[in-house]
């Protein structure tokens, strides 16, 4: 089994905070914003969904490479991808790496775009 069907496989919906749309763009605004983790691939990144403006983009095939770094910062992490499921799933395996403090949008960039979409 390949790295990414394992940690999609791993992911549980009871073990993931969510964080929702609304929660997230005021915790963006405040002086210590959460770091914003997109786990999806760069061309999702870039394509017609776009991404949060501060967000860093490192796939989910790397958070396993990069979980370190990830953690080391001990800032609030929130993770995002299409809906829920890649973030779930890297927010699972940090978790499982040591990490206390990690949230996943609630719905993705799914929901962040149609929150802001009059």
């Amino acid at each position: 089994m390949n790295l990414l069907a394992q940690l999609l496989g791993r992911a549980s919906a009871e073990t993931v905070a969510r964080v929702e749309t609304d929660e997230l763009s005021t915790l963006l605004s405040t002086a210590s914003p959460p770091r914003v983790i997109d786990v999806r691939g760069h061309e999702e990144f870039t394509g017609p969904l776009g991404h949060i403006d501060t967000a860093e983009n490192i796939p989910l095939d790397q958070v396993p490479a990069r979980a370190a770094d990830l953690l080391a910062a001990q800032k609030p992490l929130v993770l995002v991808c299409h809906t829920d499921r890649r973030s779930s799933a890297a927010a699972d395996y940090l978790r499982r790496a040591g990490g206390t403090d990690i949230a996943v949008l609630r719905g993705g960039m799914v929901a962040w775009r149609s929150k802001s979409m009059p």
